[in-house]
């Protein structure tokens, strides 16, 4: 240690002391209550001197206490005095304060102007039109369901995506759930099966992910008799199977037998007295034709119930790959959720969230020209997911192939969801991501199940307010043409100049058939992913 580090900790530890003694005679403090504190601090010194876990805390015994305390709340000192509102990951202040003040349904438009750069590159926005239509003129649902659907169901624009009991609180499902029904949208349920939280009399779209939680046998394999039983309740609008999501694409999961309580067994049909896997890939299909007969089957179990299946997309030849077995087979997905790398999690490795998968913007206009190409994009209903909260979030999505938007994220802030990160500890402070009762308990149902309602309410009427100043009455018309971005200071685009957009059957005329895909359609194969 230097000299000088040396004399700064002498220093600042006397100052402490004298401060402390200062301060306990101030308020009339004992003399035994002085050397007691005296006592306490110096065998705290002791320790931090023999100790050997924190090199810090031996060379600045009790002063290095202060960069721990320090960095524990670091992130609530960025978030409260540090950041401006456009500078905060993943949400910024601007937008969460957008989604609480819909939620509690007060005011939420702003003064004096944006706070946005519109000469920044990347600022983007939308052409307006000189016959605009009144938001009542614009429709806000849309119908899924293809060819072989004998149930298609009427979905919303927007809906809440796909959240477990397990990664959220009891609370914080019932209240999702019940501002699901009185917005008359629909809640998907996650891979973690469909509880009894989430039957509060919303709309469900029952997600069966590679550990078929809620639809396994005692095998731990997927069986048609118990998949049956759940696909069949009114509640259940559309079935989806999830082969990946964007924070963790590729990645399984093991639920420790620790953690595993009577009521999750009961729900997951798992056994409590061992540790359940998760796997990365699902035991039912292992190659494209194979994912489209298992689409067929859940179709026919479920009496002709929507079912689809939800991606991040990775190696485009694999998805072509599906391309190729829907036209071989004849079966299409009602419906296909493409998941961006954007999209969040309770937990999942560093690496993954920051490295794997693609972009939500990149994904969905892939998986939108592939199925354009292939001509199959009249058929089946692309759904987008990753961090959509606003009606302008709505129209880009749209305007790049989506026909609905799904959110998770922005669903939890209007229940209350304060963005503090904890979702991996069980820590929850406002008791969303946490199943420790006396967290979650304070959770109050009845009213967060309003600040649910009230925020979609709000935004698909944003949304709507959008696509009728745009002078349209159907958002399927939304148009990539109709997006602009400042590419630089000089320079203004729009999003089909950015990106390349395919006709329909493009794949299918040998004679153009487009340069940018064909790699990837040479190496596509049914057979193998």
């Amino acid at each position: 240690m230097k000299l000088t580090d040396r004399r700064k900790w002498y220093i600042g530890f006397g100052i402490l002391i004298l401060a402390i003694i200062a301060v306990l005679f101030m308020f009339h403090a004992n003399l035994v209550w002085v050397l007691i504190l005296i006592a306490i601090l110096a065998a705290i010194a002791i320790y931090d001197k023999k100790q050997t876990k924190h090199t810090i805390l031996r060379n600045f015994p009790i002063l290095g206490h202060m960069r721990f305390i320090l960095e524990f709340f670091r992130p609530e000192i960025q978030q409260y005095f540090v950041a401006d509102d456009l500078s905060e990951k993943p949400f910024n202040r601007e937008t969460r304060s957008l989604v609480y003040e819909r939620a509690k349904g007060v005011d939420d438009t702003l003064a004096f102007g944006t706070e946005r750069d519109i000469l920044q590159d990347g600022y983007e926005w939308i052409t307006h039109s000189m016959s605009p239509k009144h938001v009542s003129e614009v429709e806000d649902r849309i119908m899924v369901g293809g060819p072989e659907c004998l149930q298609p169901y009427s979905a919303s624009r927007l809906n809440i995506s796909a959240m477990s009991f397990g990664a959220l609180s009891a609370n914080a499902i019932k209240a999702l759930n019940l501002g699901a029904k009185l917005g008359n949208f629909y809640h998907n349920t996650g891979e973690g099966s469909l509880s009894d939280h989430h039957q509060q009399g919303g709309d469900i779209v029952y997600q069966i992910g590679t550990g078929y939680f809620g639809a396994r046998g005692k095998d731990g394999k997927f069986s048609d008799e118990v998949f049956q039983k759940t696909a069949h309740l009114d509640v259940v609008k559309m079935i989806e199977i999830k082969i990946s999501q964007g924070a963790k694409p590729a990645h399984g999961g093991v639920l420790p037998a620790a953690k595993i309580t009577t009521e999750i067994a009961r729900i997951r049909n798992v056994p409590m007295d061992k540790d359940v896997l998760s796997p990365p890939a699902h035991e039912k299909f292992s190659t494209p034709s194979e994912l489209c007969y298992f689409v067929k089957e859940l179709r026919d179990l479920s009496g002709g119930k929507p079912v689809g299946f939800k991606l991040c997309l990775g190696k485009k030849c694999e998805f072509l790959g599906i391309c190729k077995a829907m036209i071989k087979t004849g079966i299409t997905p009602d419906f296909i959720t493409v998941d961006g790398a954007e999209g969040g999690t309770g937990a999942a490795p560093m690496e993954y969230v920051n490295h794997v998968g693609m972009p939500l913007d990149l994904g969905l206009i892939f998986i939108h020209n592939a199925l354009m190409g292939s001509g199959l994009r009249d058929k089946i209903t692309l759904i987008a997911s990753g961090k959509i909260t606003t009606g302008f979030d709505m129209i880009r999505k749209i305007a790049l192939g989506a026909d609905i938007c799904n959110s998770a994220r922005g669903m939890m802030m209007s229940i209350g969801c304060i963005q503090s990160r904890q979702c991996n500890h069980n820590t929850c402070p406002v008791g969303v991501a946490t199943q420790n009762p006396r967290l979650y308990k304070a959770l109050d149902v009845n009213d967060k199940k309003e600040r649910v309602n009230r925020y979609h309410t709000a935004t698909v009427h944003s949304f709507q307010e959008l696509v009728g100043a745009m002078g349209l009455t159907n958002p399927s018309d939304l148009c990539p043409s109709m997006i602009l971005r400042r590419i630089s200071p000089s320079k203004i685009k729009q999003y089909d100049e950015i990106y390349d957009f395919l006709p329909h059957g493009a794949f299918l005329d040998s004679k153009g058939f487009p340069e940018l895909y064909k790699q990837y359609w040479d190496k596509a194969d049914v057979g193998k992913f």
